[in-house]
């Protein structure tokens, strides 16, 4: 199957280019709109601690509210009556309310941090949890770079709307609030003329939220795209292919087309609606003006100390913060939805194989590794052709099954059954009488152990990648291991034995090296069922013989399914079955098909 460029879904829908890309159905998807409830549902195991710094928040916001009247008594009482008493006491107020509240604020910002962190880090733990459970079908039709692009960029660009959200609007609607009921205390009625400007910031700010939703959107499946071309041309496979077909000028050309988007995006998003905030700084700024003049009309009904005046103005611009504030946070929470709309859209893919809803307790270290496929049909998701259809095979303990076949035969899609990196569509496969999906997988890993032709080697230690099977492997079972593979003596000839670093991928190693390696690994697991899928067919003929001393131990005592390229590697077989197109067409030993002179003996030709 090819790999979409929706990193979703196989199936897209053209719709116009942007930028030199073709938008899909799944990017459409993620458009759609996120339930603020279950964003909400994100903080609820933090209700208690986040009460504490809403009521932090609070405390600070009425202490805050002294600061004004405190400079109107100093306007109106203490400076025109000269009372030192009473402007030392007024001055010092003032500064233990400033202390005060910044207290509060230290507090209240660990408080809100430490939650935010939180969140974010059981954001990523369940999004990367989710995905190692989505079956091979999902990665082999999802672009690598996008699956990491959707944990790091995604949720990274969510940080500062997670960690600060709640707490930002909890401090500047209680300092709003409380703002607004000290200048009605003051003067109701410049009150009135200071909210005249609330509907027309309400609405230009619902604009604004909706341009930067889009814009937030485009940047993240830009950065997608950036995160696919650095995976796939920086890796030891994408750099050797780039040098041997001279590619590495377009690839660059690609990179540099990529970021220039993002340049545009990030000054789109950065200048999205800021003249119409910078009316609305002006329009703000204007209301004092117009307070000023209304005071000092001699119409003007109302009389007004100097000190209310001074006081009410000085809420009045306060008020601003909190009021652009809220309208600001409105903006990042329309716009980060973008964002939690690609994070769902993962955490709710279903999980094609999974643990069964009740399992069959099965004892691993007892199992006998008697296999059997009943009528076993499968299709990969989009074909109308089944890749395997009305298989039907039996292993005994102990044995070992040959299948063989031609390119595209079934041969591959038969060991992932077994491995249960699929579910057939039709039949079953069991190990001693039990039902694969009836098990739990992680039974089903101890019993079941696949050594395929690719040999995948982390960027770490030899230990530490034959540990990969077994956790708490010492390191004398590690050696037996190795020992046992025939590789402990090219181990132990490198510069720093066990714990040399492997390199990105194994590419230090030859192919029969991380074949030998691949097989100490799987050793490790004691595997009941062993599944070789063509792990000898890229090997020269020297080096095969080396591997297959190593699998001679590897098979030994238990129920062995082998995949053959090479014919030679398959004849002691218990049993050979010939796979076409999906069927099982002849069946037998080394001899007997031979002597049929059918379709294996024009294979063996």
């Amino acid at each position: 199957m090819e790999p979409t460029s929706s990193g979703v879904t196989a199936g897209t829908e053209d719709r116009p280019r942007r930028g030199g890309r073709t938008v899909t159905a799944a990017e459409k998807a993620q458009a759609r709109e996120v339930s603020l409830r279950r964003i909400g549902r994100l903080f609820t195991p933090y209700r208690s601690r986040l009460a504490v710094v809403v009521a932090m928040i609070v405390a600070s916001s009425i202490v805050g509210m002294a600061s004004p009247f405190l400079l109107r008594a100093v306007i109106d009482t203490a400076l025109p009556e000269r009372d030192v008493a009473l402007l030392v006491a007024l001055a010092a107020g003032m500064v233990g309310v400033a202390a005060l509240t910044s207290a509060f604020g230290v507090v209240q910002t660990w408080i809100s941090t430490r939650i935010g962190q939180e969140v974010m880090h059981r954001l990523r733990t369940d999004v990367f949890g989710h995905l190692q459970r989505q079956s091979i079908a999902f990665f082999t039709r999802t672009r690598t770079g996008e699956v990491q692009s959707r944990i790091t960029n995604d949720i990274g660009g969510m940080q500062s709307v997670v960690t600060s959200t709640a707490t930002s609007i909890a401090a500047n609607l209680t300092t709003a609030v409380a703002t607004i009921v000290a200048m009605a205390a003051l003067s109701w009625q410049l009150l009135l003329v200071s909210l005249v400007v609330m509907p027309p910031a309400i609405l230009l700010t619902r604009r604004v939220a909706k341009m930067r939703r889009a814009i937030t959107a485009a940047q993240q499946r830009e950065l997608a795209d950036l995160n696919v071309t650095v995976e796939e041309g920086l890796s030891i496979s994408g750099v050797q292919l780039t040098k041997t077909m001279g590619s590495g000028p377009a690839v660059v050309e690609r990179f540099t087309r990529s970021s220039e988007r993002l340049i545009d995006l990030e000054l789109r998003s950065q200048l999205a609606g800021r003249w119409r905030m910078a009316s609305m700084s002006v329009i703000f700024a204007a209301v004092p003006a117009i307070i000023y003049i209304g005071a000092g009309l001699p119409i003007s009904p109302t009389t007004m100390t100097i000190g209310t005046l001074v006081a009410f103005t000085t809420l009045q611009a306060g008020l601003f913060r909190p009021i652009t504030g809220l309208l600001n946070v409105g903006v990042s929470i329309v716009s980060s939805l973008a964002l939690f709309a690609r994070i769902f859209e993962y955490l709710d893919l279903p999980v094609e194989v999974d643990d069964p809803a009740d399992p069959v307790d099965v004892d691993p270290a007892r199992a006998r590794g008697h296999v059997r496929f009943s009528d076993v049909t499968y299709a990969y998701p989009g074909s109308e052709t089944a890749a395997v259809a009305g298989v039907s095979l039996d292993v005994p303990a102990g044995s070992t099954l040959a299948l063989v076949g031609e390119t595209g035969s079934g041969k591959s899609t038969l060991a992932g059954l077994v491995a249960r990196l699929q579910d057939p569509s039709g039949g079953r496969i069991t190990i001693d009488g039990v039902d694969l999906r009836d098990m739990r997988l992680a039974d089903l890993t101890a019993i079941v152990g696949t050594v395929s032709q690719e040999t995948y080697l982390l960027h770490t230690t030899v230990r530490e990648n034959l540990r990969h099977a077994k956790p708490d492997a010492t390191d004398a079972e590690i050696e037996t291991a190795a020992r046992a593979a025939q590789v402990h003596d090219l181990i132990a000839s490198l510069p720093d034995g066990y714990d040399t670093v492997v390199g990105s991928r194994g590419h230090r190693f030859s192919g029969g090296e991380k074949q030998r390696l691949a097989i100490a690994r799987t050793l490790l697991r004691d595997p009941r069922v062993l599944v070789l899928d063509e792990a000898t067919s890229a090997l020269d003929t020297e080096t095969e013989r080396a591997v297959q001393q190593a699998f001679d131990a590897l098979t030994r005592g238990r129920t062995t399914i082998t995949i053959a390229h090479r014919l030679s590697t398959v004849r002691d077989a218990d049993r050979i079955a010939v796979l076409d197109h999906g069927r099982v067409v002849e069946s037998g030993t080394h001899a007997e098909l031979l002597a049929r002179e059918g379709r294996y003996a024009a294979l063996a030709a």
